[in-house]
């Protein structure tokens, strides 16, 4: 959990159910909350001028949803979308500074978490310029697997579908199922009930 749920109450966070598909923020929305995820999932996505949609990140519980924009002054470049039922804290953008400021070890956590995910965030840019299939896919389980403390061999299940990953690296669905395959053959992933284990 990147801050403790006790403390963003105290702040005036408030509890919210989300239905799956709901939309929680908007590309070209003002960022005006911090949202943290309790219970499920929610996607980060944008469509492109054909309507493809690029599923940029796939949050689990624990994670905040576009913390950064909060530093700045700039509007969501993506869309925040449930990905299955969800419960999020929501906490005022005022609150949030508030919180930031009154509690430094709690803003140097949120400083290393930010510096972390971008860090990934720019392995995956460079893996996804990649010509090739394995090192996109690669570079996006890296990506998933590093919100995760566990790092051991075939020790995170990926929450993803082929779909999913295809949508994430620019791949054609069939060109993702046979990468998968190889890479299982490679011993880089396990297969187990459709699900990856990476």
């Amino acid at each position: 959990m990147l801050i403790e749920e006790e403390l963003l109450l105290s702040y005036g966070a408030v509890i919210e159910d989300y239905g799956r598909s709901h939309i929680i923020f908007d590309e070209g929305d003002i960022p005006k909350f911090y949202y943290q995820i309790v219970k499920g999932r929610i996607k980060l996505n944008h469509y492109n001028e054909d309507g493809k949609e690029l599923i940029l990140a796939i949050l689990s519980p624990g994670l905040s949803v576009c913390e950064l924009l909060l530093f700045i002054e700039k509007k969501y470049p993506v869309n925040a979308v449930v990905f299955e039922q969800c419960t999020v804290l929501k906490l005022p953008k005022s609150n949030f500074v508030r919180l930031m400021d009154e509690n430094p070890p709690i803003s140097r956590d949120v400083n290393k978490f930010l510096s972390e995910r971008l860090y990934y965030k720019y392995i995956m840019l460079q893996n996804n310029s990649s010509m090739y299939a394995d090192v996109r896919i690669i570079g996006v389980l890296d990506y998933h697997k590093s919100f995760y403390e566990d790092q051991r061999k075939f020790s995170f299940e990926v929450p993803l579908t082929r779909q999913q990953l295809a949508s994430m690296t620019g791949l054609r669905v069939e060109t993702v199922i046979r990468t998968i395959k190889k890479l299982e053959q490679q011993g880089i992933v396990k297969v187990i009930n459709r699900k990856i284990y990476y």
